[in-house]
């Protein structure tokens, strides 16, 4: 299975002093080593800009950037960018305000290349919620 990380299940595995880092880091060690993640334009920015401007963070632009080069050159599981040519006309029905578009836009993203998005965020039908960690 390859999984999309939306936003926030990127930081949380690449930033160690977030507070779901262990949550997601576990879920991350019990993955099948067929299994692949991803990344898109959204999430990447989206991760670009609250590392950046975040007050808990403020990093550099250029360091997150390194930041997510270093984590598709993972060697344990490949991590590849979904290159995402989807639009607004393409979100699902279910979307009817702001806090939903993100969310049915990823998980759009996600099927048109067969993956899964994987989250933190309770209640986006069709996505994964990444478990706590036991």
């Amino acid at each position: 299975m390859i999984w999309l990380l939306d936003v926030n299940a990127l930081i949380a595995a690449l930033v160690s002093g977030h507070e779901a880092n262990h949550r997601v880091s576990a879920w991350l060690a019990g993955l099948d080593r067929g299994d692949g993640l991803a990344t898109c334009s959204i999430t990447e920015l989206g991760f670009v800009r609250i590392l950046n401007q975040a007050p808990q963070y403020r990093v550099p632009v250029k360091e997150s950037i390194k930041t997510l080069e270093r984590f598709r050159s993972n060697t344990v599981l490949p991590v590849s960018r979904l290159e995402d040519s989807r639009g607004a006309s393409d979100l699902p029905r279910w979307v009817k305000g702001a806090r939903q578009v993100t969310d049915g836009h990823l998980l759009g993203v996600a099927d048109s290349f067969g993956a899964k998005l994987a989250t933190l965020d309770e209640g986006i039908a069709g996505a994964f919620l990444i478990p706590a960690a036991s």
